[in-house]
């Protein structure tokens, strides 16, 4: 298998603190985390954070063993009141030395409610990449919502036309949002995926349930063998959101995340 950066994205541990994220993840065995800033709902690092908070979020990072590489920093991208808080997000993502920083798109709408096209969204996202270029960073869109399949999102990013810009696969959220295959829809977009968050699926559309890996019905191994078959190095950043109840305790959390790695480590990816 190619060798890539396997990470545990920190919202796996939402309602729980950072400091037991870092805790969970670096005890299963993993080196990499992706952080998340989501503005009310994960917040485990905030721009509005003190530098000394922020330092101090760093030597926890490093006493761990844990490299930062990517951070969830979820905005609507379609809203121009919340672009000053990407911004800050991305200067986030650049002082914890991050490569990626992910987002989705966000609803994209009009104030009349009219759908913007393809190329409004293009033009808008292309708008950021001069900041993208200030902290070093590459965005990747995460398919979600409206946007749910990696074709729809592939056919945004090929027309913002930068290598700054990417996809950022879930491949859980295709099912959740739009019923369909992960493999065949990973498929359509296989030139255009940067980063991944791997998420397993019990039940249908719309089901909230997301377990461990290998728990569920996604199928890793194809998935892994297509990257592969690809010559696809892209990251992969495991996100387990329980049921809608959420988990039951920390504990619960500890364990999934556990065996997850046991699982990607039974197919033969290496830490």
């Amino acid at each position: 298998m190619l060798k890539r950066i396997i990470a545990v994205n920190s919202n796996c541990y939402h309602g729980y603190t950072l400091e037991e994220a870092i805790a969970g993840i670096s005890a299963a065995g993993f080196k990499y985390i992706e952080l998340t800033a989501t503005k009310g709902w994960t917040e485990h690092v905030f721009p509005t954070m003190s530098l000394n908070e922020l330092w101090a979020v760093k030597e926890k990072l490093q006493a761990a063993n844990l490299v930062p590489f990517s951070m969830s920093g979820h905005t609507n991208l379609m809203d121009k009141a919340r672009i000053a808080d990407f911004i800050n997000n991305m200067r986030l993502a650049n002082f914890f030395g991050c490569d990626y920083i992910v987002s989705s798109i966000g609803e994209a709408h009009l104030e009349d409610k009219a759908v913007l096209s393809n190329e409004a969204v293009a033009d808008q996202i292309r708008s950021l990449v001069p900041h993208l270029e200030t902290y070093g960073l590459k965005l990747v869109l995460e398919n979600h919502g409206e946007h749910a399949t990696g074709k729809i999102i592939k056919s945004i990013v090929d027309l913002v036309d930068s290598e700054r810009v990417m996809i950022n696969y879930d491949t859980a959220n295709v099912i959740y949002f739009a019923g369909e295959d992960p493999v065949e829809d990973m498929l359509a977009c296989m030139d255009q995926i940067g980063h991944m968050h791997i998420k397993d699926k019990i039940g249908g559309a719309h089901e909230w349930h997301f377990p461990a890996l290998g728990q569920g019905y996604v199928d890793f191994p194809r998935i892994l063998a297509e990257l592969d078959k690809a010559g696809n190095t892209s990251p992969l950043s495991i996100e387990i959101e329980f049921t809608s109840a959420g988990s039951k305790d920390l504990d619960e959390v500890n364990q999934a995340v556990k065996t997850s790695y046991d699982y990607l480590k039974g197919l033969g990816l290496e830490f």
